[in-house]
């Protein structure tokens, strides 16, 4: 199979070290956006001797970033998706028997390996963008590491990360060489605010509409959230500049709005692409040479005193804002907007926390026991799970049956395990057919995995019976709904 690569590319000069470090074992390879690490280096390792004709497996964290990597590799060898390249997310898989690249999101690897420890067929894993620091990142590391040292002395790991400790990470991985791509970064000039910010939506709004009067270029601009991109939308459309389009970018647009997003508007008009931090890494966006960041994400954040996990706003790390400040100098020199004062920007931190740190760690407690793990301690982590937050899962998973006395898992907990759900919502799932109401169970557990199917009424608070979502699901009149949504949960 031919495999034309961009020779242009900065991660083609790290191949050679690459291929080496691989042929030992495992690798660590950093390498900033716009490297082509993500979509060249699979395609580059697939004749190696080692690899033997078996599978690669490719983590992305996110699922937009998964079909986006995965259709640019089978363009560039000239092929459909579902042949020497493949995915699968969520609901939607595209992968053949005679597929070598499978592209997956990191929940997949997981319920792979809890199915098959051993990984057959599979030569290499690569951990893609592995500085974002997902929960299920570090976990299918850490079940990785373990199924290497216990049934597979031949699997290869390749851990790909743009802005994280290498040295940490190469001894995570038994001293694994770290490979080192240069950068093709044109230069960006940063501009800082010189007063307090004021509201991040309204701020936005401004800098976009100075950027679009004194610079050229597509604009990608970072906002928290869903609904501060609305208002932006909003508030741009009431004073139009000529000849742009605005195009949002966030999780729960249709994936054909995300696309669109991605893509060069067809008649050529400049673009304006608001965007929360799933544009920061993994997707590339043609011709921008403008950004502008709120510095503010969106992540969620686990409560211990009520159990449960709410979504906060917070303030992006140093690392996070020369992520988003580099996509403005893909292609050309560039301008950043930051919207926060020089003097903030030095109160920043350096990275930012994993999501291990802060997360409800019931579902991981959950794998492991499946896993045979009962004590973290017995597995290798980047950072290990807090003790407290810990042991407060193995509670709730006992009080939930899941687990036995002594942490193992029982066999109401291996159903759960396999429904794919929060053990909350697994354990209501699985009560309610025990009372014989299944679909019920079903379509409340579906209610309570997305995001609200109500819209939100100006000046009135959103009702909090789940009886008139239940009624929404079935079509009945009723509150404004969410479409977008609705279609989540169906």
């Amino acid at each position: 199979m031919p495999r034309p690569l961009n020779n242009d590319l900065p991660v083609n000069q790290a191949l050679p070290a690459l291929r080496s470090a691989l042929t030992e074992g495992h690798a660590v390879l950093s390498a900033p956006p716009g490297s082509g690490k993500t979509t060249l280096v699979p395609l580059a390792l697939l004749d190696e001797p080692w690899l033997a004709g078996r599978r690669i497996l490719m983590l992305e964290p996110r699922r937009i970033a998964t079909r986006g990597a995965a259709q640019r590799m089978a363009d560039l060898i000239g092929e459909d998706i579902g042949g020497t390249v493949g995915y699968q997310i969520r609901f939607e898989r595209r992968i053949s028997k005679s597929t070598r690249i499978e592209v997956v999101t990191e929940g997949i690897l997981t319920r792979r390996l809890q199915q098959d420890p051993s990984l057959e067929g599979v030569g290499l894993v690569i951990f893609d963008e592995f500085h974002e620091r997902s929960l299920h990142a570090d976990l299918g590391l850490a079940l990785c590491l373990d199924a290497a040292s216990a049934l597979r002395d031949d699997l290869r790991i390749l851990v790909m990360s743009a802005t994280l400790d290498t040295g940490a990470l190469s001894a995570l991985l038994g001293k694994a060489p770290i490979v080192i791509a240069e950068g093709r970064q044109h230069p960006v000039d940063i501009h800082y605010l010189d007063r307090e910010p004021q509201e991040p939506a309204t701020e936005t709004v401004r800098a976009i509409r100075r950027a679009l009067s004194e610079r050229d270029g597509d604009i990608l601009a970072f906002l928290p959230g869903g609904a501060e991109i609305r208002y932006a939308i909003k508030q741009l459309g009431e004073a139009p500049v000529a000849d742009f389009v605005i195009r949002p970018l966030h999780g729960d647009l249709p994936f054909t709005e995300q696309i669109a997003a991605l893509a060069p508007d067809p008649q050529g008009r400049r673009r304006v692409v608001i965007a929360t931090d799933i544009a920061e890494t993994s997707l590339t966006i043609e011709g921008v040479s403008v950004v502008i960041d709120s510095g503010l994400a969106r992540e969620p954040r686990f409560d211990p005193n009520t159990g449960l996990t709410r979504l906060i706003t917070r303030r992006v790390s140093q690392a996070s804002a020369t992520q988003r400040a580099g996509r403005a100098g893909r292609l050309r020199a560039g301008h950043c907007y930051r919207l926060w004062t020089a003097s903030q920007q030095e109160r920043l931190d350096p990275h930012g926390s994993p999501e291990i740190l802060s997360a409800d760690l019931a579902p991981l407690v959950l794998e492991l026991a499946l896993w045979g793990v009962c004590d973290p301690a017995d597995l290798r982590w980047l950072d290990s799970p807090p003790a407290g937050a810990f042991s407060q899962a193995v509670n709730l998973l006992q009080r939930l049956d899941a687990l036995d006395d002594s942490g193992r898992i029982t066999p109401i907990g291996k159903r759960m395990s396999g429904l794919g759900l929060h053990p909350r919502l697994a354990h209501l799932l699985l009560r309610a057919e025990e009372l014989g109401a299944p679909r019920l169970g079903a379509r409340i557990a579906a209610l309570l995995s997305e995001r609200d199917i109500l819209r939100p009424t100006p000046g009135l608070p959103r009702p909090a019976d789940i009886e008139v979502r239940l009624q929404a699901l079935e079509g009945a009149a009723g509150p404004a709904v969410d479409h977008t949504a609705l279609k989540r949960v169906r």
